[in-house]
């Protein structure tokens, strides 16, 4: 670091300069007057500089990375696809907590190259695009929640036949992709079944990490007073442990009220 010269010596530097410079600086207190208020300007503006520094720091350090988790959810995916439970307890009850999750979702995900959308048959919410990607845009979303409104297909309240589908046909080793589940219930067949198809179909690179990751909602639509009946129980044990298996989170809410 650099010394620091009094105002005193400063003075008698300027002082001793040669009587030909262009800038004539006098001598005693004048000189250090004007010495000592260029130093308190100076004293201001590092202040101002340094606090400007550690507050550059701060939001530094504060900036969320672009592949940090959002609510505990991962969100470092590339493209996303939902596959929503259009049984009648789900359309009937919570569908506007539905429309307001999907929304959710794809606001924390501000750009992504592709979006898909299937029931928990594996049927598209649009024909055009089966098989391949919807191009991402803000008029594109806007028409997923838009159609989402009064979308039901038939579904037979399982979510294992979309979860499959979906996988088979988009995973690759070069794509980062997440699968949003929202369901409520899972009316038949052998949980470990499921999780063994799965993850036979989804299976991890050398690194542990999986093709596709899971994310799951569970809806509390078959919660009733006295009791919790067994396919909602059945429903949660599942999507927990899919969740957990591929690299994704459950999230089990507690009210169907948007």
């Amino acid at each position: 670091m650099r010394n620091v010269r009094k105002p005193s010596q400063l003075c008698q530097a300027l002082s001793q300069r040669s009587s030909s410079s262009i800038v004539k600086v006098g001598s005693g207190s004048g000189c250090a007057g004007v010495v000592a208020a260029a130093e308190r300007r100076l004293d201001r503006y590092q202040r101002k500089t340094g606090i400007v520094a550690l507050q550059q720091q701060r939001d530094e350090a504060y900036r969320r990375p672009a592949d940090a988790p959002v609510g505990g959810i991962p969100v470092d995916s590339e493209y996303i696809i939902f596959v929503i439970d259009t049984s009648g307890s789900m359309f009937q009850g919570p569908w506007q907590l539905v429309l307001r999750k999907v929304s959710e979702t794809l606001k924390v995900y501000p750009k992504v190259k592709g979006i898909q959308v299937m029931n928990d048959m594996g049927d598209y919410m649009f024909s055009e695009y089966q098989g391949k990607w919807i191009p991402d845009s803000p008029a594109r979303r806007g028409a997923i929640v838009k159609r989402l409104a009064d979308w039901e297909p038939f579904s037979n309240s399982s979510p294992v036949e979309g979860i499959e589908a979906a996988i088979r046909r988009y995973h690759a080793g070069d794509k980062r992709i997440s699968l949003y589940v929202f369901g409520d219930d899972f009316s038949s067949g052998s949980i470990q079944a499921v999780i063994d198809t799965v993850d036979a179909l989804n299976r991890a690179d050398g690194s542990g990490r999986r093709r596709v990751r899971i994310h799951t909602v569970g809806f509390p639509v078959q919660f009733i007073p006295g009791g919790i009946p067994v396919n909602a129980v059945r429903f949660a044990a599942l999507m927990r442990k899919l969740a957990e298996d591929n690299n994704g989170s459950f999230v089990g809410l507690n009210s169907t009220r948007p």
